[in-house]
């Protein structure tokens, strides 16, 4: 058995040889201490200035917690990739990777969440590539964020645009998403992706182009289908050499398109199409001693309603547009084998009611966040790091769902009275103290 056993994998070596071929086995473990806390405050909106919490209520809720979280330097995670020389600069690739929870050991290779893809490359015409991937728009927000997008740190953008796509749903039946990312597909990866990478011989300057199918049923003769929930198109642009780097991105996806058929199977002039585009624009800059980053960012939640008016053949068109704005400045720092992250991000919401009337004045929200961090590098593979960052909402009572941010990990807000009296987000903090290897 063991003369068999030297033999085939002698063979497989030869055959892997000769093929030009390499598989590589990769990872991280990454585990933390963390402390997070968010507050929620008494708010009213009413005419009644005396309205006050419920008896035996406070006029701020404390909800605290301590884990042992993953992920906060950088996702754990386990993965296969590989490439084959197919001969005149051509090759054929795959990268099989999936998040793995080292503090309770859930998830693993059955859950290829992170990235499953299979691609032709070649350093003349580019990469053709095809599985579940990262959304070019997406990239923008983790490359440019000096805390890499992980952890209690995350860019407040990160945080509120991946709320906005998991509130409306953006995954689909078809492209459900992965269990534990909830629907956020189409803002940070998408699954059933058709993308296209420019080569990496044009002088520094980089991009890509993808298209996500969202594989919904066709019905002959049937107006209305297929819906388009659940695709996703979108673009980066960028040019990076020496210490610059900085790239403009674009993303569109459709998370709600439904139209309403009458008995006789035609439109009736009642339905909905909700799309969210988001654009953003960020660069950095090497002087050495500091690196400086930079990102602004807008999302536009567009939803438009056909409602049928006698009349009008095609009834009543109201457009709705949500809009979120956001920015981040920051820094990293070497001190020795160390490293100083920072970053201060802010967000604003602005509410579009179309046609329907103001409840209230005030119906915008915004928030902002500070974080740093040090990274302490025992070796090229090991670091030891520490986390804080600190959250604060502002009219946190509209729109909480996605405005509410918190420390990545966190417990949820309080939020009650739907705007008019009750209990909304306030703020945030959280700790992370762990220790990250990569293989």
């Amino acid at each position: 058995m063991r003369k068999f056993s030297v033999a085939f994998a002698a063979s497989a070596l030869a055959t892997a040889a000769s093929a030009q071929s390499s598989v590589t086995l990769f990872g991280v473990v990454d585990v933390a201490v963390s402390r997070y806390s968010v507050k929620s405050e008494w708010y009213n909106n009413t005419a009644n200035p005396f309205l006050l919490p419920p008896p035996g209520q406070t006029e701020t809720v404390k909800r605290s917690q301590t884990a042992l979280s993953q992920g906060n330097l950088a996702t754990s995670r386990l993965g296969f990739r590989g490439t084959e020389d197919l001969g005149g600069g051509l090759a054929a690739g795959f990268w099989l990777e999936g998040q793995v929870n080292p503090d309770d050991g859930s998830r693993g290779l059955t859950n290829l969440n992170r990235r499953s893809t299979v691609s032709l490359s070649s350093s003349t015409f580019g990469e053709l590539r095809l599985g579940r991937d990262y959304t070019p728009s997406f990239w923008n927000d983790t490359v440019f964020d000096p805390l890499g997008g992980v952890g209690t740190g995350i860019s407040l953008i990160n945080t509120i645009f991946t709320n906005l796509a998991t509130v409306r749903g953006a995954a689909t039946t078809a492209n459900p998403g992965v269990i534990g990312l909830g629907g956020s597909d189409s803002y940070v990866r998408t699954s059933n992706t058709i993308g296209y990478f420019l080569p990496p011989t044009l002088g520094g300057v980089y991009g890509q182009v993808q298209y996500a199918l969202h594989e919904n049923v066709e019905t002959n003769n049937v107006p209305g289908t297929p819906s388009k929930k659940g695709r996703y198109f979108g673009g980066r642009l960028g040019y990076e050499k020496g210490p610059l780097n900085i790239a403009v991105a674009y993303g569109e996806s459709t998370v709600g398109d439904v139209t309403a058929l009458s008995a006789a199977g035609l439109p009736t002039g009642a339905g909905f199409e909700n799309t969210i585009k988001n654009a953003n624009l960020g660069a950095s800059y090497d002087f050495g001693v500091v690196k400086l980053f930079g990102e602004v960012s807008v999302a536009r939640d567009e939803l438009e309603t056909s409602v049928p008016v006698a009349g009008l053949p095609l009834g009543l068109t109201v457009t709705e547009k949500d809009k979120y704005t956001g920015g981040l400045i920051g820094a990293t720092v070497p001190v020795g084998p160390g490293l100083i992250r920072f970053a201060y991000q802010r967000v604003k919401f602005k509410n579009d009611l179309g046609l329907v009337p103001p409840t209230s004045s005030n119906r915008d929200a915004s928030a902002n966040k500070f974080a740093i961090s040090y990274v302490h590098n025992l070796s090229k593979r090991t670091a030891l790091y520490a986390t804080a960052a600190r959250i604060r909402v502002k009219n946190g009572e509209n729109n909480p769902a996605i405005m509410g941010a918190t420390a990545l990990g966190s417990p949820t807000y309080l939020s009650t009275g739907n705007g008019v009296a009750g209990y909304r987000p306030r703020s945030a903090t959280g700790f992370d103290f762990g220790i990250r290897h990569a293989f």
